[in-house]
């Protein structure tokens, strides 16, 4: 990701804790004025909220940290860690919270005092516009990191949320107040469903997920382009941070050549692939072509082989 994008996803980010303080105090003033359970469950989502941008803005803050002697591929995946941390709070915190406050009254079917329904429409159409600000400035964003998808995700749980809220209300307005406990659980059970989906996701890119066939065959195909290089084979990768691929790849070049014209080569390729800002680690290890009858020289551990 580019230092523009990277600062661009750092403000969104701020801008994300400001509004969610506000909205968070919106909320709960709407809430004691009006006795709507979903306004509460949405403060208790919106605080939620507060904590885990923070949370994130800081992992984005360390991921840009350079590589060092205790992290050799730098901090890229602080903000997938960053984001497990956030879907595990979207599951524990929020929607069990929600669902505790929220089956009982359900269940029960008691009679809850309302009023004041229209300050509670108000503060939720104005949550909703507000939460739409760092919405739009992140769909925008062609590429994101982890912490920004993280916080792209949540703002779409909060409109979803909110929505959910609004059409309770109305509801309570209609004369149903069943409807209220039964947004609170449809905010719930949003929240649960994509913070598995983040949970899965990020999980995979911490175990060391693969950039994919096309991209590893694009690889291949700019180091075969490199002058000398007669082949490439065994071609992994992986994501070691949000847009950062680390890539290791073996090329053959010709029997017999000099040790110095052979690093050449291999350097050449690093060179090429670096360029072209397909990795932020390239090891590329060169060994002699296959001789005739034979097998190749230079396979993974044996002699022959030079790692650039």
């Amino acid at each position: 990701m580019s230092s523009n994008g990277e600062t661009r996803e750092t403000r969104t980010l701020q801008l994300a804790v400001v509004l969610y303080a506000v909205v968070f105090i919106l909320k709960v003033a709407a809430f004691l004025t009006t006795g709507v359970l979903a306004l509460l469950a949405e403060a208790f989502h919106t605080l939620s909220d507060v904590f885990i941008s923070g949370f994130l803005l800081v992992a984005a803050a360390v991921s840009r940290k350079e590589a060092d002697a205790q992290h050799m591929f730098g901090h890229g995946r602080a903000q997938n860690v960053a984001a497990l941390v956030a879907a595990t709070l979207f599951i524990s915190f929020t929607s069990f919270r929600l669902y505790e406050e929220a089956i009982p009254r359900l269940i029960s079917r008691e009679e809850t005092p309302y009023q004041n329904l229209p300050v509670a429409l108000g503060v939720i159409v104005v949550s909703m516009v507000i939460a739409a600000t760092p919405l739009l400035r992140l769909l925008r964003q062609r590429t994101r990191g982890a912490a920004a998808k993280a916080q792209l995700l949540e703002l779409v749980n909060d409109e979803l949320g909110l929505l959910a809220a609004l059409a309770g209300t109305l509801f309570i307005l209609w004369g149903e107040p069943i409807a209220d406990p039964l947004a609170t659980i449809i905010v719930a059970t949003i929240i649960a469903f994509n913070a598995l989906g983040l949970l899965r996701e990020n999980a995979s890119f911490l175990l060391g997920r693969s950039p994919g066939p096309e991209f590893l065959a694009s690889v291949a195909a700019k180091a075969r382009a490199v002058p000398g290089v007669l082949a490439v084979h065994e071609v992994r990768g992986e994501y070691i941070g949000p847009e950062m691929v680390r890539i290791d790849l073996h090329i053959l070049v010709r029997r017999g050549l000099p040790i110095e014209e052979a690093h050449r080569i291999g350097a050449a390729v690093q060179a090429s692939l670096r360029e072209a800002d397909v990795c932020r680690y390239c090891t590329v290890h060169v060994d002699p072509e296959e001789p005739p009858g034979g097998t190749p020289g230079g396979g993974e551990g044996q002699a022959g082989q030079i790692v650039v």
